[in-house]
Formats: C-alpha cells, structure tokens, sequence
C-alpha cells in the first residue's frame, strides 16, 4: 500500500515539474516573440527555428530544470520542419513542438489584438496647446 502512495506521489510531482517548466518555456518563448512582433517581423519558418534554438539556449531555462525535463522540451529529430522564409502554416495540425506552439500562439494573439484595435473608432484626443 505504501508504495501505491509514493507512486503516486512521484507521478504528481513529476507533473508539477513539468508544469513549472512548460510555464518557465512558454514566458521565454512569449518574450523572444514579442521582439520580432514589435519589429512586425513575420512568422517565417526559419525564424520559427531561431526562435526556438534561442529559447531552448536559455541559461536560465537550463538552470531550472534538469537535463531530463529538458529534454521533454526538445523537438524530437523525425519531426523535421522547413527552414524557409516563408510563412509559417501548419494548417489543421494540433501536435506541434511546445517551442513552436508557444511562439504561434503569442503571434496569434498579438494578430487580435493589432485586429481589436484597428477595429475600434479612434479615441477622441483633447488638443493640448503643445501638440499631441
């Protein structure tokens, strides 16, 4: 009986583990994006990949997590993804990298809320003597 509890206990610490490390990721990855996202640059493939190589770098990332979890994190290699300037389009697909689904996200989100407010009537400025 005592071993059912530990066993149980380890699967659920090892879940929070991965939690704490895939929520660590996804903060990276969101930060490294929203660089290229104020520079308007777009979603290409190969920066899909740099984006990716960049996040997976990260001493800090590194320094939290063992190398086990790390390696949970890593795109296996019989995935293999264009490294092109095109756009990046994975069409239907829900199985995607974390790194690259994090970084897909943060560039879709940011479409929303560019949309939201393009949508949305100019805001009435009071004039200020001195310009704005």
């Amino acid at each position: 009986m005592n071993d059912l509890t530990t066993e149980t206990t380890d699967r659920a610490l090892a879940a929070l583990r991965y939690q704490t490390a895939a929520r660590d990721l996804e903060y990276i990855v969101r930060n490294i994006a929203a660089r290229y996202i104020a520079q308007q640059v777009p979603l290409t493939w190969r920066l899909l990949h740099a984006i990716e190589a960049e996040a997976l770098a990260d001493l800090g990332f590194a320094s939290r997590h063992d190398a086990l979890m790390l390696g949970l994190f890593q795109r296996p290699s019989d995935l293999p993804y264009p490294e092109t300037d095109e756009g990046v389009d994975f069409g239907t697909s829900t199985a995607l990298p974390a790194v690259f689904a994090f970084a897909v996200s943060a560039y879709e989100q940011a479409a929303r809320s560019a949309a939201t407010r393009a949508s949305q009537p100019a805001a009435h400025k009071r004039a200020r003597a001195w310009g704005d």
